[in-house]
């Protein structure tokens, strides 16, 4: 089993430059929505929210995701002047204020464009499976970081029956069609950052094949990300609800580490920083 990955990357997000190997980045999760699955309102106020970005930064996150539209299964969407309404007062108080990189969470070109404009550093698209390449032509222009996620559908009927035959290979298969598409675009392969989208239409052993084989994307040569936190196939696998998932979410991610994945997205910044680099002691002690 292959725990750390020898080849040598970097992830180029505007200003913000990671190289790898290195120890794995936190992106903290703030969702300033009345109605994400997890936090839902906790952050909708701007300033709250804010408070929450920094305490995240102190806590050790090197990446904060802003959303401002909810993706939980069978969701409403928002329009993009409501989307623009949430995210864009915490980022304009955010840049310049706290010294990581800004994400914005959106499927929006517009709403990205706006975060970027506004010093926003990388896009996480949950809507990567789209045929339109507005966002990517936007995401080319800013030079932009670029999380390209896997879904299976839209967040309104994702969970509708999903279905595959192979989802470690069909989600590989959809990697490599979007890296080709991206570059066809001008979006350098150092701007983006792969994630099967745990969840994302998806039944709960599609999730576990995929954190199973996580390391069968290690071909691409890409940093991967794994989103895992507290979602709600551990709930259905485990039968605890969403305020009880924390030490299945830092299960998952101690796996995916151990497995080679770079970047872990998370509500619980503090705990996950601090199993994942428990997991890089013990891996660096095991190869020595």
């Amino acid at each position: 089993m292959i725990q750390e990955r020898a080849d040598r990357m970097h992830w180029q997000a505007r200003s913000h430059r990671f190289d790898f190997p290195r120890p794995a980045l936190v992106m903290g999760i703030l969702n300033v929505t009345p109605d994400s699955f997890s936090d839902g309102g906790k952050y909708f106020d701007v300033s709250a929210a804010v408070e929450r970005a920094r305490e995240m930064v102190a806590e050790g996150a090197e990446i904060v995701d802003i959303g401002g539209e909810s993706s939980r299964p069978f969701s409403t969407p928002v329009d993009e002047a409501e989307e623009l309404r949430r995210v864009m007062p915490v980022i304009e108080r955010l840049v310049g204020s706290v010294p990581v990189a800004l994400s914005i969470d959106t499927r929006k070109p517009r709403v990205a464009r706006a975060a970027l404009e506004a010093g926003a550093s990388i896009v996480n698209d949950i809507e990567a499976n789209r045929d339109d390449p507005e966002m990517w032509e936007v995401v080319a222009r800013y030079g932009a970081g670029y999380v390209c996620v896997h879904m299976q559908g839209t967040p309104e009927n994702m969970q509708q029956n999903p279905h595959y035959t192979d989802v470690v290979g069909e989600v590989g298969e959809f990697f490599e069609d979007r890296l080709g598409r991206l570059m066809s675009v001008g979006v350098a392969s150092e701007q983006v950052v792969l994630d099967p989208g745990i969840g994302f239409g998806k039944t709960v052993e599609h999730n576990l094949q995929l954190l199973a084989g996580l390391d069968s994307y290690r071909r691409f040569l890409r940093p991967l990300l794994i989103g895992v936190s507290r979602k709600s196939f551990i709930g259905r696998l485990l039968g605890v609800d969403v305020d009880k998932r924390l030490a299945a979410s830092l299960a998952c991610a101690v796996w995916s580490r151990w497995l080679g994945v770079e970047i872990v997205r998370t509500h619980d910044v503090a705990a996950t920083l601090q199993a994942l680099r428990m997991t890089e002691a013990l891996l660096g002690e095991k190869r020595r």
